[in-house]
């Protein structure tokens, strides 16, 4: 059996505001989902630059609904969503609202301003941030020299804090964050492949820009309980129970690359994202 959070995962995970666990996915697992997205036309036609403040800029790839393909059999895999109904402060059904594939290509991939995913969901008009929680799986290693996420311990305890622009990005109010920083631990996130980094909608975030020799790949999905209503967003699938699948699943030879039907965040979907800058408000990583 692939591995399961235990009492005391979710103990540290409550008083942290995020959680690591080495090897949630095998080897073999993690390999075919890198293979799966170095080389999947769709995701690539539907990725999106993000630039930072600096002028770099990182990709993403973000979809709504799980498919039938690789990273649908690993969002629906029984083991991603068992973590996040022990997470979220909920006994309702476990629903994906939406999934991104985040590269940080070598020495040009952008960092990313320290922020809570609340300070943008809030817009969105979610009403309970316990109810939502991100889980980042590393495709490749990460580490402080190709742009790691790093989170202030304990900063979800803070509640939203005010967000504004910095870049094509949305930033935390400094001066809180230099608060948290003086009070709570600054921790990097290092991961190898394979590994799994659960963390709360208001945990406050951030990563430098990749200016290493190497990739800085990962996945990020994050799931929201049933009756958390977005009250100000049309996405299908925040509402919509997982359907689960059986772990091996997704070594399966008939599940592969993205499907040319996938509901991707496109920016020519909506006319009114044309000129509101829909980027500053990407749910990023």
């Amino acid at each position: 059996m692939s591995y399961r959070l235990s009492i005391d995962d979710v103990a540290q995970y409550r008083q942290d505001g995020f959680l690591v666990v080495k090897g949630f996915f095998s080897e073999a697992e993690v390999g075919k989902l890198y293979a799966t997205a170095v080389g999947d036309e769709v995701l690539r036609s539907n990725a999106t630059n993000v630039t930072d403040s600096s002028g770099k800029h990182s990709r993403l790839s973000l979809w709504f609904t799980p498919g039938e393909d690789v990273y649908g059999m690993m969002l629906r895999s029984e083991r991603m969503v068992d973590a996040a109904a022990r997470l979220l402060d909920s006994d309702a059904p476990v629903c994906h609202y939406h999934t991104k594939l985040m590269q940080k290509e070598p020495r040009v991939g952008g960092a990313w301003e320290w922020h809570q995913d609340y300070g943008y969901w809030y817009k969105n008009q979610f009403l309970f941030p316990d109810q939502l929680v991100s889980i980042m799986i590393a495709l490749t290693p990460a580490n402080r020299e190709n742009g790691c996420l790093q989170v202030i311990r304990g900063s979800h305890r803070m509640g939203r804090v005010n967000h504004g622009f910095s870049g094509e990005q949305v930033g935390a109010d400094m001066v809180m964050v230099q608060h948290a920083l003086k009070t709570m631990d600054h921790v990097y996130a290092e991961l190898e492949p394979g590994d799994a980094l659960f963390f709360h909608s208001n945990l406050l975030h951030r990563s430098e820009a990749n200016l290493s020799e190497r990739p800085r790949w990962s996945i990020i999905s994050c799931y929201n309980s049933y009756g958390n209503v977005a009250y100000n967003d049309d996405s299908p699938s925040w509402k919509v129970p997982v359907s689960v699948v059986p772990d091996d699943a997704l070594m399966r030879d008939d599940y592969g690359a993205a499907l040319a039907g996938a509901d991707f965040l496109r920016k020519e979907d909506d006319p009114a994202l044309k000129s509101t800058g829909w980027e500053k408000d990407v749910r990023t990583e």
